[in-house]
């Protein structure tokens, strides 16, 4: 029987259990906290749960997918790296760049394939827009606009927003962190750039000591401007992207999954995902990922590529003027 294992017991980490159990309905599906404590009350759609990481490995199952606080991410994937169990790691890949190069060093060593989630890539209006960019629909790009907000405390109605990874320093919480799938996939459309500036911002409103609001201002190496803003504070959610170009422009709705294009004074819906399950990106990425396990044709985030993001957030913090309770 194939074994299957998600470490972490929050809300991507069920997601997950689930599509296992989709793809792989004969599966054995194993559950471990990421403090390695048991649970009290049943874990949906494992089959056992396990306590100890050891316990794991003994398990040998065909993959382990990594969904605990970013922190923990290099202590929970190297041991299984070094079993030479294949790890998909939920964003970020870590929470520091130390970290970020030890799970690299150690795919390396022991060659095990290492997938990262950002699982925003799997989308179709992302794929869409990446093919459109690549054919150059809008001219050459001038201007990006990303934006995302969300207010925190209606992140998981069933917790206490400050009790949540999303608000503490020590899980890798913040803004940038939390919220990193937009400078994935900045990177991946626009190619890599720096920022120019930064404000980080910790609002009164919700008192956390981490940043709860991000506005970047960063060019690529063809002189496009990028504007980024990253918050927790906005009703209702927000998550757009505007792009101009010397041809016309896009406006790339995240949520609805749809894509408008501006040109010749016309304005044209192009794309229509909205009734798409969504879901089907998470599916995507995990068929994705055993894809790179066969040493088939794949298009995984590597753990080399969710560096540079962590990178990026180090720059954009060297640039940032931190403004306490604004």
């Amino acid at each position: 029987m194939d074994r299957y294992a998600v470490i972490g017991l929050g809300n991507i980490s069920k997601r997950h259990r689930k599509n296992l159990k989709i793809l792989h309905p004969e599966a054995k599906i194993y559950a471990l906290s990421a403090s390695g404590r048991k649970p009290e009350e049943a874990v949906e759609f494992a089959d056992e749960v396990l306590i100890t990481l050891a316990a794991l490995i003994k398990s040998k199952p065909k993959f382990v997918i990594v969904a605990s606080p970013a922190t923990y991410h290099a202590e929970h994937a190297i041991p299984l790296i070094e079993a030479g169990i294949p790890v998909l790691i939920e964003k970020p890949i870590s929470a520091s760049v130390i970290d970020s190069q030890k799970i690299i060093n150690a795919a390396d060593k022991y060659n095990v394939p290492v997938g990262i989630g950002y699982c925003l890539r799997y989308l179709t209006s992302t794929r869409f827009l990446k093919e459109g960019l690549g054919k150059k629909i809008i001219g050459d790009l001038r201007n990006v606009f990303i934006e995302i907000g969300q207010y925190l405390p209606d992140w998981r109605p069933a917790k206490y927003y400050r009790d949540s990874v999303s608000a503490k320093a020590e899980l890798g919480g913040g803004a940038l962190l939390e919220l990193s799938h937009e400078l994935d996939y900045a990177q991946w459309l626009l190619g890599s750039f720096k920022p120019e500036c930064a404000i980080l911002r910790s609002s009164k409103e919700l008192d956390l000591n981490v940043e709860d609001s991000v506005d970047i201002l960063a060019l690529n190496n063809k002189n496009t401007v990028i504007s980024i803003h990253l918050d927790f504070l906005q009703k209702p959610a927000y998550r757009r992207c505007r792009l101009l170009g010397s041809e016309g422009s896009i406006e790339w709705d995240l949520i609805n999954n749809q894509v408008t294009l501006i040109a010749d004074n016309k304005k044209q819906l192009i794309l229509d995902g909205k009734e798409a399950d969504r879901n089907q990106m998470y599916l995507d990425m995990l068929l994705d990922f055993e894809s790179l396990i066969a040493k088939e044709p794949n298009t995984c985030i590597t753990a080399k590529e969710a560096e540079n993001t962590i990178l990026l957030i180090d720059e954009i913090k060297q640039k940032a003027l931190n403004k306490k309770n604004l």
